[in-house]
């Protein structure tokens, strides 16, 4: 049980690291480590869905051992959505902090005119309790990875009833549609979208319910063997899926499309896979995997202190004018490194890095601070 609650934290660590170094380039970056703009699949694309993938497995561990009640549920639902409110305030305390002009009366203006109400937090959390009630209410496995493909087929299917000639068309889809009724033009991440918007929460469950059948796998009392096949056996049929339905739907983070998340939801199964070969076979792997475990331990916590001392840093000025200071510092270390790309893909890794310690220190130690 230990080696399998190691490989689960040692996923989830290495989800959290990703989503850190893809969330910090200091204005430049290779593009496979850059989101895809509408359409495709990047390397930075995988750090969300495998967090939540994660998620998934770490909720299917928690009920193992205590079925949540409907109460707890909402509960952690609504910490984790309030927590993703605050967050999404921290640019407007930053200004009315760090910028004179900036006004106790321009805070509540803006955040009230200009608050992001959706967000990476507030999608966990939606897509928690979507993936919660449905695990809970089927119960059986089978039944559980069903449910996952339901809700994708149901999810496809409204965004070509929605819009036939066109359904994934950036400026015309249901996802944009309900983001324009709730919660409002003035009120999501760009435009045209919202890559954390309410109606994508469908297909993260799903998501999420691939992640909670691994996870079921993963406890079960079968031989190492026998479930790295099984895993591996799903995490194929689900990437072969994913790549037969693309021809339909396109693959696309911003929407969380169906092959997006049976792709995703792959290769986070081989990345799973992988790991547990490896310990078992290879034993001292495990020192090689540690930080990745220690930071699977405290992983929100880690997102959420780590985001906040990157948006500090965006936002103090730099002896240059114009500058942040974060570039600022970019530019003056590693910016001529070999390339401006090179030099951020080595500035964003030790930025990562930089946070293992304090991860380490709090896993030694055993202390968990849940968010």
């Amino acid at each position: 049980m230990a080696q399998r609650i190691y490989s689960l934290d040692v996923v989830r660590g290495v989800a959290i690291m990703i989503m850190i170094f893809v969330d910090v380039p200091p204005g430049v970056a290779y593009p496979i480590f850059i989101h895809a703009p509408w359409e495709g699949l990047t390397f930075a694309d995988f750090a969300f869905p495998g967090f939540v993938f994660a998620m998934g497995m770490s909720a299917a561990v928690s009920m193992s051992k205590r079925e949540p009640s409907t109460k707890k549920i909402l509960t952690r639902t609504g910490e984790l959505f309030a927590l993703g409110i605050l967050f999404n305030t921290i640019p407007f305390i930053l200004a009315l902090l760090i910028m004179p002009d900036f006004t106790a009366k321009n805070f509540f203006e803006q955040a009230i005119e200009n608050l992001r109400v959706f967000g990476i937090l507030q999608r966990l959390a939606l897509t928690y309790a979507l993936g919660m009630f449905i695990a809970r209410l089927i119960r059986k496995d089978v039944g559980i990875f069903i449910a996952a493909f339901v809700l994708l087929i149901a999810y496809s299917a409204d965004f070509h009833l929605y819009a036939p000639d066109n359904p994934f068309a950036q400026e015309h889809n249901i996802s944009r549609a309900v983001d324009y009724v709730f919660p409002g033009a003035n009120h999501i991440y760009q435009p045209t979208h919202d890559p954390e918007g309410l109606f994508g929460t469908v297909a993260s469950a799903a998501s999420f319910l691939f992640g909670f059948t691994a996870g079921k796998i993963l406890l079960d009392t079968a031989a190492i063997r026998d479930k790295i096949f099984l895993l591996s056996a799903i995490g194929g049929a689900l990437m072969i899926i994913g790549g037969a339905w693309s021809f339909v739907d396109i693959i696309a983070k911003n929407l969380w499309t169906a092959p997006f998340a049976l792709i995703t939801s792959g290769v986070e199964i081989f990345l799973l896979v992988a790991i547990i070969f490896l310990i078992e076979n290879f034993p001292r792997t495990k020192k090689f995997f540690r930080p990745f475990c220690a930071a699977g331990t405290n992983p929100l916590l880690l997102f959420f202190v780590v985001a906040i001392v990157f948006l500090l840093l965006n936002t103090l000025p730099s002896p240059d004018a114009g500058i942040n200071l974060y570039v600022w510092f970019f530019n003056q270390t590693f910016r001529n490194l070999i390339s401006p790309e090179f030099g951020s893909m080595i500035f964003c890794a030790l930025f990562c890095a930089a946070w293992l310690p304090p991860a380490e220190f709090l896993y030694k130690h055993g202390i968990v601070i849940k968010i």
